[in-house]
């Protein structure tokens, strides 16, 4: 009593390796396609997280300049090239009293170390029209402009 397959069931026997390699190739690139998409993800959440941080600072210094209107003018000091203000000689002194030089340096560090060295800050004060401008360098994954800069620009009336 031999138990014979029928003739269908004979040739198919399992995968070929053929098969198999093209379903492993692609597996393999809807994986490569999956890391690319959260690569370009992390890139842009990191650039929002730095549009979002230059919005703040420059709505922090506006408030600033509303609520000492009288002195309005003189936030124009507040303005900085890059490379002109170093994070490391950013300190927390508790025991100042507070200035008005000793809040615009602060917003400065504040700029520095949310947005990094190379970031800069324009403030323009025209009859109560203020302009306040953060640019910081964000196209790290432009080869073709790898130090564009980026600038926030915000304009109000005192």
């Amino acid at each position: 009593m031999s138990r014979r397959l029928p003739s269908f069931a004979r040739a198919q026997r399992g995968f070929s390796m053929i098969e198999v390699l093209v379903a492993v190739l692609i597996l393999a690139f809807g994986l490569l396609g999956f890391a690319m998409l959260q690569t370009m993800s992390v890139r842009f959440v990191q650039s929002s997280n730095y549009r979002t941080q230059a919005t703040n600072l420059a709505y922090d210094l506006l408030d600033q300049m509303r609520s000492n209107r009288y002195q309005a003018g003189w936030y124009t000091n507040a303005a900085f090239a890059a490379g002109t203000v170093q994070a490391s000689s950013c300190t927390r002194n508790l025991g100042t009293a507070v200035t008005l030089n000793n809040n615009i340096t602060r917003w400065q560090c504040q700029v520095v170390q949310a947005l990094g060295e190379g970031a800069s800050a324009t403030v323009v004060n025209a009859n109560g029209q203020v302009t306040v401008g953060i640019a910081w360098g964000d196209q790290r994954w432009d080869p073709a402009n790898p130090d564009g800069r980026t600038t926030f620009t915000l304009v109000s009336q005192l």
